[in-house]
């Protein structure tokens, strides 16, 4: 079973092949879209280097929940509903959904993907 810090470190190199950017822009607290500048065709491939990396096997939708904005019962007048909040906290428990609680705005969604939300969800996801 590998560290945390090997976790971070493979999942460091994943995120600096696939997005082009450099290795010391990947800190735990970057995001992937604000700071690293992740686009949505790149999550198909960071999950498919993720996969690789750990020799692992990530279903879709499992680290970056697809479709929740649609749903009217968890997304209304562009702020996530407390029934969505709870969903995602379901759905993403190695996310920090706290922060999105405070100001729980759609465009706030994308900024639970950390890189430290990713090294939680494959720490779990390797370690059991």
């Amino acid at each position: 079973m590998p560290s945390r810090d090997e976790i971070f470190e493979t999942t460091q190199e994943v995120l600096v092949d696939a997005l082009g950017v450099d290795d010391d822009e990947v800190t735990p607290e970057a995001t992937l879209v604000g700071d690293l500048g992740a686009e949505s065709i790149d999550f198909l491939d960071i999950v498919f280097r993720l996969e690789k990396g750990f020799s692992i096997k990530i279903p879709r939708g499992e680290l970056f929940p697809e479709s929740l904005a649609a749903d009217p019962t968890f997304v209304q007048d562009g702020k996530v509903t407390e029934a969505g909040l709870d969903e995602l906290e379901k759905r993403m428990p190695h996310a920090n959904v706290d922060q999105l609680r405070a100001d729980p705005q759609v465009e706030n969604i994308q900024q639970l993907f950390t890189v430290d939300m990713m090294v939680n969800f494959l720490e779990k996801k390797l370690n059991g």
